[in-house]
Order: structure tokens, then sequence, then C-alpha cells
């Protein structure tokens, strides 16, 4: 079995690093507090959020 993939590691991954980020997994919104713990299985559905500002 390899290393459990978890939020955190799917975040980093995407190298824009965490500002203004969010993340759901399967519709329900992970604290980023939640994020080095939450654990992935097949099939999650798994949204990243960034926020823009505009004017």
């Amino acid at each position: 079995m390899g290393k459990p993939v978890t939020v955190e590691v799917v975040v980093d991954g995407l190298g824009r690093g965490r500002s203004g980020m969010a993340v759901a997994v399967n519709g329900e919104v992970v604290p980023r507090s939640r994020w080095p713990a939450t654990e992935l299985a097949d099939g999650d559905q798994v949204e990243v959020l960034t926020a823009v500002q505009g004017g």
C-alpha cells in the first residue's frame, strides 16, 4: 500500500499556494485545519476553488 493521499497533498501538488483557496470533497467543504488529516478514497469528487478579486 502506498502513502494515503490527503487534501493537503493534492493542494500542494497544484503548486499554486494556498492563499484564497478552498477545497470540497464530495460536496462538503474541508476546513484548512483538516487538510492534512483528510484522506481521499477512489471515486471521491474533489473541487478546488480559488477566490478571484475583481473590481
